[in-house]
């Protein structure tokens, strides 16, 4: 029997799960909290991945980590860390994100070399804000590592940088149409050339785990994977496939699917990533998704259960009541001062309706992100995937069939992304041309009428309000 380590170093903890390769079944886990902020010593994630895996590293054949994307670690001539590492969510970089899309001649240029239109959490950006604002941080910089790049390079003890193709797509250097990093593009941005990770096969193996990391690992043998980022990890812990589309509602809302071919969305809208097994992962991502939810619960002043029975109670449509849930500004569609709307109220609106309308905003918020990658990949949509802590909400899970037209599945909390990593460290030591087949446990998959009326109605009030001037007093 042979077990296998995945690793979600994420934002903010590092979760470890020790799994049998054969069957997927956690055997063990182990978890660990990460600093808070936008940027971070990442020798803080070495620690934090060294408690979540005490005891469980020596028992695995094979490892591999899944980190947040994006992040942007500086490394000197000697491998030492030049600063801490900007992080994803740091958006200091918004300006130069800017000027390096004027430099490539605007966004659909942009978006054809690199499948992605620059934001600040593009690498690339953070490096462009240290060359013009650290710049003696940037003339240390000899080479650039993502988040899971850095633990891996660890895990080797210090003898391979590399990352995956699915990492590398998030960069702002990289060729998802050509599958090959852009050396050039990253030149440019920090000023000067820097060295890149080597772009590793999906299940290729890098080596193995150092004695100075773990003597236990090291006698064993225990083969490093190479790793991916958390969206592409996820979706392989998922085991999407095709027709398959992740709809992940947490802090943000996240409609995803694996995709054979390159995504290139000049409008932005769609952001196309590699993923994890030699394919694509096009990504859509919204602003307001669970704190929807919370905000509809603390309005009626209710706890969650209470809050499930009187939207579940209510008819489908909430008795004319629509809600465009752009609470703090939306990125799909793209309106940064948007406000949340409520339209249809009257002197009928009862609470049932009130909750019933927060869950069918919510939906079809996600909806349109969902239709947003259907019309950037031409792939017909054949059953929804629904995880995140929104989907622990039972009128969520019921009124999702009715929303989306097609069948919704729920499958069961668990840590996918470390899941997903520990699917590809199977996969590497399998040597095999595809990655095992692991059964994902969660509901049997719903079905229900179409409720066109209330997403013609949402789809209504957002046109309505499109050109509204939100700026105004």
């Amino acid at each position: 029997m042979a077990f296998v380590l995945g690793i979600d170093s994420s934002t903010q903890s590092c979760k470890a799960l020790l799994v049998d390769a054969g069957t997927g079944e956690v055997v063990g886990e182990g978890r660990a909290t990460h600093p808070d902020g936008t940027e971070v010593d990442p020798r803080a994630w070495i620690d934090a991945m060294e408690t979540a895996t005490a005891g469980l590293l020596e028992k695995a054949d094979a490892v591999a980590v899944a980190g947040q994307q994006h992040g942007m670690v500086a490394l000197d001539e000697s491998g030492e860390v030049v600063r801490d590492a900007l992080l994803w969510n740091d958006i200091r970089s918004a300006r130069a994100a800017e000027e390096l899309i004027e430099e490539l001649g605007g966004p659909a240029a942009c978006v054809d070399l690199t499948g992605s239109r620059y934001v600040a959490s593009i690498t690339a950006t953070k490096l462009r804000w240290m060359r013009d604002h650290e710049p003696e941080n940037a003339a240390r910089t000899a080479s650039v590592l993502l988040p899971h790049d850095y633990l891996t390079r660890f895990l080797s003890g210090g003898l391979v940088a590399a990352t995956d193709h699915g990492e590398a797509s998030g960069t702002g250097y990289y060729s998802t149409r050509q599958r090959r990093w852009l050396p050039e593009l990253a030149d440019r941005a920090l000023g000067h050339p820097v060295d890149l990770p080597y772009l590793a096969a999906p299940n290729e193996a890098l080596g193995t785990v150092a004695a100075s990391v773990c003597a236990g690992a090291a006698a064993r043998g225990t083969v490093i994977a190479p790793g991916t980022g958390d969206n592409q990890g996820a979706a392989l812990g998922l085991g999407l496939g095709p027709g398959d589309v992740c709809v992940s509602i947490g802090t943000s809302g996240v409609a995803s699917a694996v995709v054979d071919d390159s995504v290139h969305d000049s409008a932005g809208v769609v952001t196309g990533f590699a993923d994890a097994s030699g394919r694509y992962l096009p990504l859509v991502a919204t602003l307001n998704a669970a704190r929807v939810l919370d905000l509809g619960r603390r309005l009626l002043g209710v706890d969650w259960e209470e809050f499930d029975r009187l939207a579940l109670d209510a008819a489908p449509g909430a008795g004319g009541l629509v809600l465009q849930p752009y609470l703090d500004g939306e990125r799909t569609p793209n309106r940064p001062d948007a406000t949340g709307i409520i339209q249809g109220l009257t002197t009928a609106t009862t609470r049932e309706d009130f909750a019933r309308m927060t869950v069918e905003g919510l939906l079809c918020s996600m909806k349109d992100a969902v239709e947003a990658l259907v019309g950037a990949t031409g792939e017909k949509v054949r059953r929804v995937l629904l995880i995140g802590g929104g989907a622990r909400s039972a009128a969520v899970r019921a009124t999702a069939p009715s929303i989306f037209g097609v069948e919704v599945l729920v499958p069961n909390p668990a840590e996918y992304v470390a899941l997903g990593a520990a699917r590809q460290a199977a996969w590497t030591l399998s040597g095999e041309d595809a990655p095992p087949e692991w059964t994902v446990p969660g509901t049997a998959p719903a079905s229900a009428p179409f409720n066109g009326r209330t997403v013609r109605s949402y789809a209504h009030l957002r046109t309505a309000t499109a050109g509204w001037n939100w700026g105004l007093e």
